[in-house]
């Protein structure tokens, strides 16, 4: 079975940081990519960032230099280092699997909240 579980959410001040996991299971992880994405209240769902295969990475332009993702093959699990967090970054956090990165997400974990104070 395909899992995909988000941990690492949680309540922030504006200005700190989070790392959120995902941790794989049921599937070859070491052969898919791994993105991750949000979707605050009453808005659509956004893309951050997407580690390929072979560990390269992308990120939106939002993300850039304060999001960093990385992934660990040997405990199947992809990170999300969040810094400098702000009020706007709240929202649901979702991690998903594709063969490729700019390709369809085919499985998405549960995800994980995150709230940024002011």
């Amino acid at each position: 079975e395909v899992q995909l579980v988000e941990t690492g959410g949680g309540l922030v001040q504006a200005g700190g940081s989070l790392r959120l996991s995902c941790k794989a299971s049921g599937f070859a992880f070491d052969a898919y990519a791994i993105g991750w994405f949000r979707q605050a209240p009453g808005k659509g769902r956004e893309g951050i960032s997407c580690t390929s295969s072979d560990s390269r990475t992308d990120y939106s332009d939002f993300a850039k230099g304060r999001f960093t993702i990385s992934r660990d093959n040997a405990k199947n699990t992809v990170y999300l280092q969040m810094n400098s967090l702000k009020p706007e970054d709240t929202a649901v956090y979702y991690c998903a699997k594709a063969e490729i990165c700019a390709y369809e997400y085919d499985f998405w974990g549960q995800g994980t909240q995150v709230t940024v104070s002011s």
